[in-house]
């Protein structure tokens, strides 16, 4: 992504950029909800929540951690998809409380009332659609209008889950689906898009002799539709049959796309390697899927965590560590820290794949898994925070 043009701001630099703060936040919160997860599934602890532990577990991850890393991703491409001025100061403050507050109140639901945390978790989406859609609008980017409908979607899916939890009807369930489904689609297109063209950037300037990814053309719209269309299908129907075939064809259109972008001429670059891994997830956890929907071998859950915490969790930091880097002037080079949380996270996905299969240390597994995944990003939070936190790089710096 280029570099947006920024003005100068008298305030704090966190707040002079949007993916500075929303990446911050959804890098702690990721590392805090988790453990508090853990602990209610094995102890029945949990805060005073109105939502069920296993249904606030899904939502958090979701439409806390998943939609603030949406945010900051989206107000730093829309400037250069729109050519407008990024949203900075005062109204990004704004927006980053209305994130928080969502947090604080569903997490205490159960004291100050559903009805007020629902509100107040909802004003966030509602408030960050309005904002994309003034931008896209204003700035005449019709070609990213799909991305309008993907917020649409998840304020409706967060809307489900309250809705149970307000004692309308039974629709947790399928509203986090909905907002898992939305970001696996999110994945599929916008990882389509950056994948093969920073692979193509660095072959070509690093490793000439390596052929570049090929070029997209009408077949790598076919399978973005396939997958797209089984994505969705799943979250409409998610245990009929035919959902479990639809799954099967869209992860392998999925790999076939991952084939075509050179993902073993980058074993010597991290920072791209990772994306080709959670791309690589994203096509593995849908075939997953869809095989235990057909042939029912494992905990559907279990599947399911190769697209959570393998395809989201591992394009989501990807994409975080590289636009933190670029997008403060830091060189395109992961260091020590980088390096550690891309295989602290793969191995967090890997263990959730295989708890299932540890018979008696099953739930030991889950805690290695779940303390690999909050120590991933606990570290993101403090090596990327010192990064986020401070003005943009002038000259050459180390690694982070």
């Amino acid at each position: 992504m280029a570099i947006p043009r920024y003005k100068a701001t008298s305030g704090p630099i966190l707040f002079s950029a949007g993916f500075r703060p929303f990446f911050l936040a959804a890098a702690i919160w990721a590392a805090i909800a988790v453990p508090v997860w853990l602990v209610a599934y094995t102890s029945g602890l949990m805060p005073p929540t109105a939502m069920p532990a296993i249904i606030w577990h899904p939502h958090e991850l979701i439409y806390g951690y998943g939609a603030a890393v949406v945010a900051g991703f989206l107000l730093t491409s829309i400037p250069n998809w729109t050519g407008r001025m990024p949203l900075q100061g005062g109204p990004l403050v704004l927006l980053v409380l209305l994130w928080l507050a969502g947090r604080i109140t569903v997490l205490i639901s159960g004291v100050i009332g559903e009805p007020a945390a629902a509100g107040i978790d909802l004003a966030f989406p509602v408030a960050f659609l309005a904002v994309v859609a003034r931008e896209i609008i204003a700035g005449k980017n019709w070609r990213n209008l799909p991305m309008l409908v993907a917020l649409s979607v998840l304020v409706i899916g967060n809307l489900l889950v309250h809705l149970e939890t307000l004692g309308v009807t039974e629709t947790a369930l399928a509203g986090n689906r909905v907002g898992i489904a939305t970001l696996l689609a999110l994945i599929a297109l916008v990882g389509g898009r950056i994948v093969p063209s920073f692979t193509r950037n660095w072959l070509v300037k690093f490793r000439p002799e390596v052929p570049v990814p090929a070029p997209a053309e009408r077949r790598d719209t076919i399978a973005l539709a396939i997958t797209a269309a089984s994505v969705i299908l799943w979250m409409i129907l998610p245990d009929a049959a035919i959902t479990g075939w639809g799954l099967i064809v869209g992860g392998t259109a999925a790999g076939w796309r991952l084939s075509r972008w050179r993902g073993g001429a980058t074993l010597r670059e991290p920072l791209l390697l990772i994306l080709h891994v959670g791309y690589g997830w994203l096509a593995a956890g849908l075939l997953l899927l869809g095989l235990d929907i057909v042939f029912d071998f494992m905990p559907t859950t279990t599947a399911l965590h190769a697209l959570t915490v393998g395809a989201i969790g591992t394009m989501t930091l990807a994409v975080m560590t590289r636009a933190s880097l670029g997008h403060t002037g830091r060189p395109l080079i992961a260091g020590r820290w980088t390096v550690a949380i891309f295989i602290l996270v793969s191995l967090a996905a890997l263990l959730r794949l295989v708890s299932v299969f540890g018979g008696a240390a099953m739930i030991a597994l889950l805690h290695i898994a779940g303390c690999l995944w909050s120590v991933a990003f606990l570290i993101f939070a403090i090596a990327y925070g010192r990064v986020l936190s401070r003005p943009r790089a002038s000259g050459d710096t180390k690694p982070v």
